[in-house]
């Protein structure tokens, strides 16, 4: 999930943002204060965002939009919204379930068109230009939706038709809608007084602009911190593609004759588990580790403080004791209490895991003739070393057998067409905002048009890091529209002419992210904001990790896996290994994220009192180890996936996924569980694959999920399979 789809769809998910807030009176006749006030007049819409796209599926038109459009089309789009929404808030009738709900549902259209490019760019292929219209914009469109969310008229409407929902004989998707609306402008403020509000608004105000900071300093403290060595000796053990690569890098920086390392998202670096020289794998991992932390102009902490001081006193103004009680009101795990519960009973097995696999490490790099023990810059390395010896498996003689577009046409796609009859056609006829990206259309199974996809996989300075899939249009039977999706991912492109191998790593997220796609495709709801993957933050990775069970699947694996140069399928015994294999450093893999998980339930579990005392970068640094120490793990030699200071998934928006980086792992319960489900039941067949699209992918966030996973799994959600899946039951590996 990402802010484009968050903010993107007015109407859908803009609106479904926006009308989550409000407080109203109603006067003594029940009407509202204004039903006598004349209904202002829209302004007419003009340029590019005026109308829907005339391309199929209404995909935007990337040749018809420059820079300098987005500006003015915010502005002008913001201006409709408010007409639209006055008329909504002013309309003399009495409040009704159409006049309303629905009403609010489908305003802000224009808006919903420029935010889901806009923001698809601002993270896929931004620009200096872009950037300064998203520090620009992001304050005024918190303005303008706070105006709307915290307007006691128009809450007094929606509050009216919510008084008598069991009245109207609304269906399950209606009320869903009508309490979503209800809920949500509570959530926002509905019930504070108007000192209050006014205190909300300016807090929001204030947290766009410091977490569109954040984001934008993190980009920059990637980029800027990459690894620049002389000699190719510093980068022994790398292949000669991946050695080319680093100096083209370094030679379009203007730094010819050297050699560069672009830094992922993450705190370890891939490259890490195939340097042989120990003094280039600490500097690329700290060059990773303290970016944004070097006390420069990509500094992050001051922010940091600021958002965390932010969050914990918008949260005190709901009487709520921190900013995750506030945040977790509409999520599966429902409290911080579930989720950290959730999380601490793993604690024991992981850090056990964590001493044991050190300790093998140790005695690897002992063996390996070293005379120190692991650190978090050798362990990727020694850890692959223990791999391949305990399971015979080279990382190397992987890769050959994974070029990216075989795996996406032959596998990811294979994978759908068997579990849900899906074809896919490439085109060329739709405009791409970058030359990477590639459309397709996706065939249901009785042959009708069902969506257009966007993928867009390699690595560049223009993207953010990581990988997500969002919409550029949303399904919605009100609106007659079909879904439009890409996925985006930071795959490390190969130098021109070589062949784009990737690892087995980027192959499950290339799984993984089209999971998220599916949930999309499969959409089938009236209403845009309950549709596809606009779901709550603890259950929307739940699809996408199912999905990744395909990327080993033998059947799959001998449909794509297939080496580049003689065409020969991947053998079954190096299938074998990988599958053992999978079980093996789970004290680092799983760590980090449990860590990272922690670490942000850590800053959102602080008071406005406690938040206030975090004032420097100093505090922040202090802050950050207190709270990874508490955790008892061992952190000197697994950090967390992302410290504080780059942890774009909870400080680069306003909410994002701050108090729901956990999600990751509480959907990877309802995953292993599913993936047991679909084991049990056959596997890879249209039977099960049209059986989770009926109880979970078209369902979207149309009803309570418990009961949803119930539904497909006919039990309530197990942690035992995740456990075993992780090896952290019995004694381990």
């Amino acid at each position: 999930m990402t802010k484009a789809r968050l903010l993107a769809t007015a109407a859908t998910a803009l609106i479904g943002v926006a009308t989550l807030a409000g407080c109203s009176t109603m006067d003594s006749s029940g009407e509202t204060a204004s039903a006598t006030a004349a209904l202002p007049e829209v302004p007419e819409a003009t340029g590019y965002f005026a109308q829907a796209s005339d391309l199929p599926f209404h995909a935007p038109d990337f040749t018809q939009i420059k820079d300098e459009d987005y500006k003015p089309a915010f502005e002008q789009a913001m201006a409709i919204h408010d007409a639209e929404i006055a008329r909504i808030r002013d309309n003399p009738e009495a409040p009704t379930f159409d006049n309303t709900i629905v009403a609010l549902e489908t305003s802000g259209k224009m808006l919903g068109r420029v935010a889901a490019v806009f923001f698809a760019l601002t993270g896929s292929n931004t620009n200096d230009t872009l950037d300064a219209v998203d520090a620009e914009m992001g304050p005024k469109l918190s303005q303008h939706f706070d105006a709307i969310t915290l307007d006691p008229v128009l809450f007094a409407r929606v509050k009216a038709v919510y008084d008598m929902r069991d009245s109207l004989g609304l269906d399950t998707e209606d009320r869903k809608l009508l309490e979503n609306t209800y809920d949500g402008m509570v959530h926002a403020g509905a019930l504070l007084t108007p000192a209050q509000k006014e205190e909300v608004k300016a807090i929001n105000s204030r947290l766009t602009t410091v977490t569109t900071d954040f984001s934008q300093k993190v980009r920059a403290a990637t980029v800027d911190n990459a690894l620049v060595v002389d000699s190719k000796e510093e980068l022994a053990g790398l292949s000669d593609g991946e050695i080319e690569a680093a100096a083209k890098l370094a030679a379009d920086r203007g730094m010819k004759g050297k050699y560069a390392i672009a830094l992922q998202n993450t705190t370890q670096q891939p490259l890490l588990a195939s340097l042989e020289n120990r003094a280039t794998r600490e500097k690329l991992f700290t060059l990773s580790h303290d970016r944004a932390v070097m006390g420069d102009a990509n500094d992050t902490r001051l922010l940091i403080a600021k958002i965390a001081q932010l969050r914990a006193k918008k949260a005190a103004l709901f009487g709520l004791p921190d900013w995750a009680s506030y945040v977790m009101y509409d999520r599966m795990a429902k409290n911080p209490k579930t989720a950290l519960g959730f999380m601490e009973q793993m604690v024991p097995a992981l850090a056990a895991t964590q001493r044991r696999e050190a300790a093998m490490l140790n005695a690897q790099i002992k063996a390996d003739g070293g005379n120190y023990d692991v650190k978090p810059w050798d362990w990727s390395r020694y850890a692959e070393q223990v791999r391949a010896e305990k399971y015979d498996l080279d990382p190397d003689a992987v890769k050959p057998y994974f070029e990216v577009t075989t795996v996406l046409e032959d596998g990811v796609f294979y994978a759908a067409n068997k579990l849900y009859g899906l074809t896919f056609k490439q085109r060329t006829d739709l405009p791409v905002y970058h030359p990477d990206v590639t459309v397709y259309t996706v065939f249901d199974a009785d042959g009708s048009e069902l969506a257009i996809f966007y993928f867009d996989p390699y690595q560049r300075p223009s993207k953010r890091g990581g990988a997500w899939m969002s919409n550029f249009v949303d399904q919605s039977h009100l609106y007659g529209t079909k879904p439009v999706i890409y996925n985006v991912l930071n795959i490390p492109k190969a130098p021109d002419g070589e062949p784009q191998l990737v690892s087995f790593d980027n192959v499950e997220t290339m799984f993984h992210e089209f999971g998220h796609a599916l949930h999309g495709m499969f959409a089938d709801q009236r209403y845009a904001s309950l549709s596809g993957t606009a779901t709550a933050r603890d259950f929307v990775e739940y699809p996408s990790q199912v999905n990744e069970m395909w990327a080993s699947d033998p059947e799959v694996l001998a449909n794509y896996a297939k080496h580049y140069q003689t065409g020969k399928p991947i053998p079954m015994e190096l299938i074998t290994k990988i599958q053992k294999a999978a079980k093996f450093n789970q004290g680092y893999e799983f760590g980090e994220v449990v860590e990272a998980a922690l670490l942000d339930m850590k800053w959102h579990a602080l008071s406005p009192e406690q938040a206030a005392k975090i004032k420097t970068a100093a505090d922040v640094d202090a802050f950050e180890t207190r709270s990874l120490k508490e955790l008892g793990l061992e952190i000197d030699l697994v950090p967390p996936r992302y410290r504080s200071s780059y942890f774009n998934h909870i400080f680069s928006d306003p909410t994002g996924y701050s108090s729901g980086y956990y999600s990751y792992l509480w959907t990877e319960m309802l995953d292993r569980d599913s993936r047991k489900w679909f084991r049990d039941n056959g596997g890879l067949t249209r039977a099960n694959g049209d059986h989770y699209r009926k109880t979970v992918l078209s369902r979207g966030g149309t009803m309570d999920y418990f009961v949803m996973f119930d539904n497909f799994a006919g039990r309530k959600p197990d942690v035992t399979p995740m456990l075993e899946a992780r090896g952290l039951t019995g004694g381990g590996e």
